[in-house]
């Protein structure tokens, strides 16, 4: 009976760390966190900073998820969609997994072909970040993940000190931001966030009916490989057109599978918070307001999603859209984007401010 009930205290303890989060001290743990202010809260792991869960009021009071994901982090670990992910070193594509910086020639990790996605087969989306501080509850309560990118991880040069701090502010307003530094020598860092978006409910079928206004005249036109092309045009006469409120489901029959587009934002010269996307979803009331400071937008109506997801709904393609803000993809490879490159002993800084509203 003794063996038996220190097994089952053991057990109990670490089911007890996996639900209730683990402490800054025990960083190789991974745990669920909370964060809530008012009818608004999140769940989120160290596991790839991930936000898990954002459950927000509709039009009627009635609060729902609206981000898919999972129940478990083992599904996490083998997740192939991002769901909710912090992804880099660099998002999004790199053209042959390859750049040369500085007369140096890198050689990166593909996981997309011949490409690199998303940082690579082991990014940051897959490895445990520590957990720093954490305040639950509060006037603004908040969560600061922090991770040490060595030299030579998915081929990157050199160390990089990141941090993701996710809080909620006032008036209904989630920030994130991300930061990185360079500690000692020049690399690119192009961190997003990967979040699924359903304003109806990530169990309420497809995004197709929900309306959205992109503050982007502009659109970086990629090839068969979604590699840009280095050239950047305008979205007017296009199905990218979105500068107008217009419905999802309105022109994406016009393109092979759906949206999966960089957005060249307007004012993107501009160090300040700038609109990048406006998301309505007229069933729910559900409104979504989204800010950054960088110069891109990626637009991805999960287009191949065929996934079991929260709660065994499965997510069919379209059941979400992403908006990640970003720098241009490829842009290591393409001099006339904005740069990428952080020198050692400077930062990246990475603001987003999403605010959710009724109507």
């Amino acid at each position: 009976m003794a063996k038996f009930s220190v097994l089952t205290s053991l057990a109990f303890l670490l089911i007890f760390a996996f639900v209730h989060g683990s402490s800054a001290k025990h960083d190789a743990a991974i745990g669920i966190y909370d964060l809530k202010k008012g009818n608004i809260s999140l769940k989120l792991t160290n596991y790839g900073a991930h936000v898990v869960s954002v459950f927000v009021p509709d039009k009627y009071g009635k609060i729902a998820d609206v981000i898919l994901g999972y129940d478990s982090i083992n599904e996490y670990k083998n997740d192939t969609s991002n769901f909710g992910a912090t992804v880099g070193r660099v998002a999004n594509r790199i053209a042959g997994a390859q750049f040369t910086l500085n007369g140096t020639r890198y050689k990166l990790v593909p996981n997309e072909g011949k490409n690199m996605l998303h940082g690579g087969p082991k990014g940051f989306s897959k490895v445990i970040w520590k957990v720093e501080k954490h305040e639950p509850e509060g006037h603004a309560p908040y969560i600061d993940f922090t991770y040490k990118s060595y030299d030579g991880e998915e081929g990157f040069p050199g160390e990089v000190h990141v941090i993701v701090r996710y809080q909620l502010l006032e008036r209904n307003r989630l920030s994130i931001i991300m930061k990185a530094k360079a500690l000692n020598k020049a690399t690119p860092v192009n961190l997003a966030n990967h979040a699924y978006w359903n304003l109806g409910g990530h169990n309420s079928g497809d995004i197709l009916a929900e309306e959205i206004q992109i503050f982007g005249s502009h659109y970086t036109p990629v090839d068969s490989k979604l590699i840009p092309t280095g050239k950047i045009e305008s979205v007017k006469g296009t199905p990218y057109d979105f500068l107008n409120p217009t419905t999802i489901g309105s022109k994406i029959q016009k393109l092979p599978n759906g949206y999966d587009m960089n957005y060249a934002l307007d004012a993107s010269g501009s160090k300040k918070l700038k609109k990048a996307a406006i998301v309505h979803d007229k069933k729910s009331g559900r409104v979504m307001k989204l800010y950054t400071n960088q110069p891109g937008l990626q637009f991805y109506t999960s287009n191949t999603l065929t996934q079991k997801g929260k709660g065994g709904f499965v997510y069919k393609p379209h059941a979400a859209l992403c908006l990640e803000t970003q720098g241009y993809p490829d842009a290591v490879n393409h001099p006339n984007f904005p740069s990428q490159i952080v020198a050692p002993g400077k930062s990246y800084k990475h603001y987003m401010l999403i605010r959710f509203t009724t109507s």
